[in-house]
């Protein structure tokens, strides 16, 4: 983990960064070898953003989080776009915030107003989250057994939370 948090990062200008001579990092590994890494610092990241850069058709994660918003309420749009919430380990990449924040603002409504949170714990925040909702008694009604999605796949999931 500490690997990727030192010395991958998420570039403001990826194409202008691949035609300069990108400087290498070194990272000491545990065994006292050294690893060299170049442009991979800032290409990894931005599959996040682009997976076309691996042959992958999917959309990049602005496009999801838009996305998603853009299927919510009308009048909840404002406040979530005011509310997005960073979480999970690939986050802590550095310039993911400031990336995701340039990438939402050049597609969202130009006079919305974009806030983006950073918590700390931001590395545990989905465990966290997902252990508030698992102990909730009315997530309880939720809860698909094994056997239940064995005998009938997705629609256990659908008929218990739809």
């Amino acid at each position: 983990r500490l690997f990727f948090d030192s010395s991958y990062y998420l570039s403001s200008n990826p194409q202008k960064e691949e035609t300069a001579e990108t400087e290498k990092y070194q990272y000491i590994l545990p065994d006292g070898s050294t690893l060299d890494i170049g442009p991979a610092r800032f290409r990894a990241p931005e599959v996040l953003f682009r997976p076309d850069l691996i042959g992958e058709e999917y959309e990049g994660l602005h496009e999801v989080l838009l996305y998603a918003i853009q299927k919510s309420d009308m009048d909840l749009r404002k406040v979530l776009f005011q509310n997005i919430v960073l979480s999970g380990g690939s986050t802590l990449f550095k310039g993911f915030g400031d990336k995701l924040l340039s990438e939402v603002r050049r597609l969202a409504p130009k006079d919305i107003k974009i806030k983006i949170s950073a918590p700390q714990e931001r590395l545990y925040s989905t465990w966290i989250g997902g252990s508030i909702l698992a102990s909730l008694d009315t997530f309880k009604r939720m809860w698909v057994s094994k056997r239940e999605f064995d005998e009938e796949g997705r629609r256990a999931i659908h008929r218990k939370t739809f």
